[in-house]
Order: C-alpha cells, then sequence, then structure tokens
C-alpha cells in the first residue's frame, strides 16, 4: 500500500482543497494518508513554506501548490 504525506499548515484554502482531493481518491484507490503541519518542525517550515501544500508519495514529493488530481492518481496507479 502506497504512503501518501501531505504538508500542510492552518488557514490555507489549497491544503483543504488538496485534503478533499486525496480524501475523494481515498475512496477509489487504497493508501495510507498522514496530514504533517509544517510548523511543528523547523526544518520542514524552512523546506517547504511557499510551496504548500505538498503531496509526497512513497518519499516522493509529486506534487506542490494547486493540487493536480490527474497528477496524485497517476503517481498512486
Amino acid at each position: 500500500m502506497k504512503k501518501v504525506v501531505m504538508y500542510t499548515k492552518e488557514n490555507c484554502p489549497l491544503c483543504e482543497d488538496a485534503k478533499e482531493l486525496l480524501l475523494i481518491l481515498k475512496n477509489e484507490v487504497s493508501f495510507s494518508f498522514e496530514e504533517i503541519d509544517i510548523y511543528t518542525d523547523d526544518r520542514l517550515l524552512e523546506k517547504y513554506q511557499l510551496m504548500i501544500p505538498v503531496v509526497e508519495i512513497d518519499g516522493k514529493e509529486v506534487d506542490f501548490g494547486q493540487i493536480s488530481i490527474e497528477h496524485i492518481l497517476s503517481n498512486l496507479t
């Protein structure tokens, strides 16, 4: 099973949109999902502050900013 991690922060409309897309995909494709707030880790904050949301699948960054459902799906299958 693939592991999807989404790096996010509070009060982020793009993050909410991305999470909705991932939850819709979860109904079609089996994967584990974890959401990580970049403000919980200084290293993550420095790395992703201008990119969020960032979606990582099995340790590989596959999309960021305005998330594409097609792009994520192609990396899950």
